[in-house]
């Protein structure tokens, strides 16, 4: 924990997937929500996909980050405003381009995790 997933169109390209993922893990950091090692995180690329009905280029970049519940919504609201300053940064405007931060809970109680071998 955290998880985080950043869904994007391809038509994102030339969007620099790998340096977009350390710097979202990076605002994790700095902001005090988790040790570097312990974040997760991936990006998907959908090479099929519609946003609305037009013919119009659009595309969209999606991050969705699950932390460990117990933090209050303001703290929350301000990682989620944070990790979405990076996302407008670091996303290319092909046209129009819908992007979106979902920050969701990890209930404690039915989550159990372990390392295994060197760090």
């Amino acid at each position: 924990m955290p998880f985080l997933t950043v869904e994007y169109s391809a038509n994102l390209d030339p969007l620099d997937v790998p340096a977009l993922l350390l710097r979202l893990n990076q605002t994790i950091v700095d902001g005090g929500h988790a040790d570097e090692l312990v974040i997760k995180s991936r990006a998907i690329r959908f090479d099929t996909f519609q946003v609305g009905t037009s013919s119009d280029v659009r595309g969209f970049l999606h991050v969705k980050l699950a932390l460990m519940s117990g933090r209050t919504d303001e703290v929350k609201k301000a990682l989620a405003e944070q990790l979405m300053a990076v996302v407008k940064d670091a996303a290319p405007t092909p046209g129009l381009v819908q992007l979106a931060v979902e920050l969701s809970d990890i209930d404690r109680a039915g989550f159990v995790s372990a390392r295994v071998g060197a760090a």
